[in-house]
């Protein structure tokens, strides 16, 4: 690879992490907590490439001034960009987030947070009619909590829809560093009123806990009772941690 190339390829790749960390797509790959880094990372690329590319111009024309030769650069420079084309197309365009497919090819498992804790006591949830949850949280209680607070309690939770080998479920992609180490977490969706959405719809639902049904030959896959189902748009951070 030509050095022209390498550094018009720093550039580019450098402007990609910039542009998802701006736009808000880097969340389908990291945590949060990782922004700066991202920021940081891209924003030394791209000053790095132009410095290069600078100093390789100026260089180049002093050069061509002493040979007699003004456009052997140009043409260079011209041709590097046209192989970085492709390039471009597949660093700035972001793939979905990951879903039901995933879901279905990846067991689900108790999430860390649970696992580490076992069968340590869970504080009660707050008050009122409708308690919202995140599923990492709702599918730990429901494995692990010796108290019951959910027993009883209806709770809100939001996560796209899995049909799979005849059940629907609720899920969410957990993440503890990056999309790389993704697992699900699953919620098997009990009544009327969802067999009707596809796969990744993302749904808001309330519902009761069914006791012990979250346990070991089931991944840990606790029941919903529904009482209400609706549809609601994919969040910009569509993981849990």
């Amino acid at each position: 690879m030509k050095r022209e190339t390498q550094n018009i390829l720093l550039i580019l790749l450098g402007g990609a992490l910039l542009k998802i960390t701006i736009n808000g797509d880097y969340l389908r790959y990291v945590k949060p907590a990782q922004q700066p880094w991202i920021i940081a990372g891209g924003a030394i690329m791209v000053a790095l490439g132009a410095v290069a590319i600078i100093r390789d111009l100026l260089a180049a024309r002093a050069a061509a001034v002493v040979s007699g030769d003004v456009h052997a650069h140009d043409h260079n420079t011209r041709s590097a960009w046209l192989l970085m084309v492709p390039v471009l197309a597949v660093f700035l365009v972001a793939p979905p987030a990951l879903g039901a497919d995933s879901v279905t090819r990846t067991e689900a498992r108790a999430p860390q947070s649970a696992s580490a804790s076992n069968a340590a006591a869970f504080p009660p949830l707050p008050a009122g009619d409708v308690v919202p949850l995140e599923i990492n949280d709702f599918v730990s209680r429901a494995g692990w909590d010796k108290s019951g607070t959910l027993n009883g309690r209806t709770v809100r939770l939001s996560g796209f829809v899995v049909h799979n080998e005849g059940t629907t479920m609720l899920a969410r992609m957990v993440i503890g560093c990056c999309a790389a180490d993704a697992f699900p977490i699953t919620v098997r969706l009990v009544g009327d009123g969802v067999s009707g959405f596809g796969n990744d719809t993302w749904l808001e639902v309330t519902g009761t806990v069914v006791p012990g049904t979250a346990v070991r030959e089931n991944s840990y896959t606790p029941d919903l009772t529904l009482t209400s189902v609706r549809q609601v748009p994919a969040p910009k951070d569509p993981y849990e941690y």
